[in-house]
């Protein structure tokens, strides 16, 4: 059955962006992520201009993280004030990151920007996580403890200016390294159509030493409202955002979600991780190596603006 994308100017089988919404979906719900990493590239793979599945991507980020965020919410597992505090430099790196898109778009490099920067992040990030699979699994294959993170420890970001209490995480910390990595997260979501939820916990983790506790519902909070306010700045600048494909994605995803959600409590921790960093790393390999193929046609000819 096929359907033409307004936006994307091309007919899909229904049934594959349904499928696809419901693999990403059953991702997501196994792994507590958004899947946003692993959206884009199969809608680019599937022949989706990488302009237009990154914008419409963005939408369905936020409503896939809403009901996240307010069963969070309803828990008391966010805590207010570093949501606010992050949202300050996410709203801020959201504009800046749509503005370089827009501006990558104008000079036609924003199909190159877009893979490399998939290859460099999902290579990085999935190498990472696969070496600290594997060493958890060899640590518990040999009956080792991994050593607890002591909350007293302090690095030096503890050391800088402009202190709060942040009371529901039970830390007292700079404002400037939360604002800071929020526009990193605002920025990335923004320029690649990802939650940044695989970034932004580990660093609130390891870097700010925020409790467990507190993170990941903090994290819905932020993709939630970076990725409304991407959405709202895609469709008003560069009129990107394909309302009928992100509908099909959000009806896949919803159902795959609540398989993958009972099939992740079968998994151990260990296991869960290095299977997410291989699939992490397989897909930046994937962009690696498409952009090493020679392209059909070596020059196209595109519109990118109204003519003067």
């Amino acid at each position: 059955m096929q359907l033409y994308l307004p936006i994307a100017d091309i007919p899909v089988n229904v049934l594959l962006i349904l499928a696809m919404g419901a693999a990403v979906g059953f991702v997501s719900g196994m792994f507590g992520i958004g899947g946003g990493f692993l959206m884009t590239p199969l809608l680019i793979f599937v022949g989706i201009s990488p302009a237009v599945a990154v914008a419409s991507v963005t939408s369905h980020m936020a409503a896939s993280s809403f009901t996240g965020a307010l069963s969070y919410w309803r828990r008391r597992a966010i805590d207010p004030m570093l949501a606010f505090v992050l949202l300050c430099g996410g709203i801020a790196g959201t504009g800046l990151g749509v503005w370089f898109f827009v501006l990558m778009r104008s000079v036609g490099q924003l199909d190159l920007v877009i893979a490399i920067s998939y290859v460099v992040l999902l290579t990085a990030v999935g190498g990472l996580m696969v070496y600290e699979g594997f060493r958890a699994i060899l640590r518990t294959r040999r009956g080792q403890v991994a050593m607890a993170r002591r909350s007293g420890n302090r690095n030096w970001l503890y050391a800088l200016p402009l202190k709060i209490r942040f009371k529901r995480s039970k830390i007292y910390l700079s404002v400037i390294p939360v604002v800071a990595i929020g526009v990193l997260i605002g920025f990335i979501g923004s320029v690649m159509g990802v939650g940044g939820g695989f970034i932004l916990v580990p660093m609130l983790i390891y870097l700010l030493r925020v409790p467990t506790a507190t993170v990941v519902g903090t994290s819905a909070v932020l993709t939630l409202v970076t990725m409304l306010v991407a959405t709202v700045l895609h469709a008003a600048t560069s009129h990107l955002v394909d309302a009928v494909l992100a509908l099909l994605l959000m009806i896949g995803g919803v159902t795959g979600a609540q398989f993958g959600a009972r099939a992740g409590q079968r998994i151990a921790g260990e296991q869960l991780r290095l299977l997410l960093g291989l699939l992490v790393l397989a897909v930046g390999i994937r962009f690696a190596i498409e952009l090493g193929i020679r392209p059909a046609e070596l020059f196209t000819i595109r519109e990118v603006g109204p003519s003067t």
